[in-house]
């Protein structure tokens, strides 16, 4: 038993350690990360706590700061840099895994809670936000903590959960905003219905107080940001908690595009998010609701409150969702914890009957993490595949002169401004006439469907000197292009 414990625990921490080398390997591709890292960075640079900042002078009112703190404070620990802007995720993850392993351990023992690190850590959309610079992993965090500090209180009635069930709260309302009570509220409310002797758990934890606690965390941010910027409030509660989940098209994104999808998309997200394990809890689903035994051992869990529990944990985000036209995978990722759970339950009942082919569930198990490793080790070995001009920037620097400057033409992408640390500038296709007259030089980007045009409207050859997968640099200037 110890060398079957022992060989499960290595490939955990197989798991997650190659999760740690990815970090550290693969360049920020637009545009969420580099979005995110840059709006960090500028931060730690500008010294600002309360609101994060788009770029110099532009508030980004999208996302509250919780994130973006961690991201800051490992800049300044461990510098500016891929690895310390993806480890705060990372560390939320280990978060996660911890309150994981305590509910299924308190309530469906050892075994259940072995396999549930196993399912969740190996979970596609978990394996990829783990370590990537993201907004999800902290909700994820924040959700999975009040999910089980409540039922923790029921059976464990002390302070550190009951007041823990607040401080979870809060820290979803820095993480994410106002979803988080949804989230939190949207699977108690049927769960509590539908075991009316459930409701007595309500009474073991302290809402005077406790709301109290969580409004003492929380407010004083929202307070402070709609001082600093005026405005602020309406655009996050209004725009991005109700115009972004009613209108599929929302046109008042300050900050990108809309995500458009058809109603129902979320259904196929679970399915992508979850995989391998979503194909193998439907397929398990399925066997068990065509067997007249499967489908009583179906009636029995129902009735069962730990598992409804879980189950109306797993459905109420994908079910919330079900009515979003406006949405992305990553919504997906505060139900797993509670999928992973229900899964590990029917895995250790398989073992349990000796019908679990142990090797075939580790080959599932490492299914995910080394295809993603793969493709990480293609794009480091050819990063022209990846949307990201990090070797673009990295070449304009290494030669450019005192006085020479580093511009795009057209917009500038996220991955060059965090690269460049914000001095990648934009041109237009005006001004860069006029710029050719100048003395110094230019660095210039250009798409790469736009090249030759460029060349014709200045009416001089332009030198190819690096390209990436979206753009070719040159020099503009009204010496020779050449260097």
């Amino acid at each position: 038993m110890l060398h079957r414990i022992n060989g499960w625990w290595w490939l955990l921490g197989a798991v997650l350690g190659l999760r740690l080398l990815g970090m550290v390997w693969l360049p920020f591709a637009d545009t969420t990360e580099p979005r995110y890292a840059e709006i960090s960075r500028l931060m730690v640079t500008t010294g600002d706590w309360i609101t994060p900042w788009f770029a110099p002078g532009i508030p980004f009112w999208g996302k509250p700061p919780l994130a973006f703190w961690s991201e800051a404070a490992s800049f300044k620990l461990l510098g500016v840099n891929e690895f310390a802007a993806r480890l705060p995720s990372w560390l939320a993850t280990l978060g996660t895994l911890a309150l994981i392993h305590v509910h299924a351990r308190s309530f469906f023992g050892a075994r259940v809670a072995r396999w549930s690190l196993l399912v969740y850590s190996t979970c596609a959309l978990v394996y990829v936000a783990a370590g990537a610079v993201l907004m999800d992993p902290f909700l994820a965090l924040a959700t999975t903590w009040a999910m089980v500090a409540f039922a923790m209180a029921t059976r464990q009635p002390t302070w550190p959960w009951q007041y823990g069930f607040f401080v979870a709260l809060a820290v979803g309302l820095l993480a994410k905003g106002p979803l988080m009570l949804v989230l939190v509220a949207g699977p108690l409310i049927p769960w509590l219905a539908w075991h009316p002797s459930a409701r007595e758990s309500c009474k073991t934890l302290p809402w005077f107080s406790g709301l109290a606690l969580m409004l003492a965390l929380s407010a004083p941010w929202y307070v402070l940001a709609e001082l600093k910027t005026p405005g602020f409030l309406n655009y996050f509660l209004v725009g991005e908690h109700f115009l972004r989940f009613v209108d599929s098209g929302w046109a008042g994104d300050l900050y990108g595009n809309a995500h458009e999808r058809m109603k129902g998309a979320i259904w196929l997200d679970v399915l992508l998010a979850s995989f391998p394990w979503g194909v193998v809890a439907l397929g398990v689903l399925l066997r068990r609701v065509v067997d007249p035994a499967g489908r009583r051992a179906l009636g029995q869990a129902l009735q069962d409150p730990g598992k409804t529990y879980l189950l109306a944990w797993a459905l109420f985000t994908p079910v919330f969702f079900t009515f979003a036209g406006n949405i992305l995978w990553t919504y997906v990722l505060p139900g797993l914890a509670a999928f992973s759970i229900l899964t590990a339950i029917a895995l250790a009942e398989w073992q349990e009957k000796r019908k679990l082919n142990r090797r075939m569930l580790y080959a599932l198990a490492s299914l995910c993490p080394l295809l993603i490793s793969a493709y990480m080790v293609l794009v480091v070995a050819q990063p022209q595949r990846l949307k990201t001009e990090k070797e673009l920037v990295a070449h304009a620097v290494r030669h450019m002169q005192p006085g020479e400057r580093l511009a795009f033409l057209g917009a500038t992408p996220f991955s060059a401004t965090f690269y460049s640390r914000g001095q990648a500038s934009s041109i237009t296709s005006e001004d860069l006439a006029a710029t050719v007259s100048r003395p110094t030089g230019l660095y210039l980007a250009v798409p790469r469907a736009e090249f030759d045009q460029v060349s014709k409207s200045l009416n001089m050859p332009l030198t190819k000197v690096f390209e990436s997968q979206r753009y070719i640099l040159t020099i503009v200037s009204h010496q020779s292009p050449g260097y």
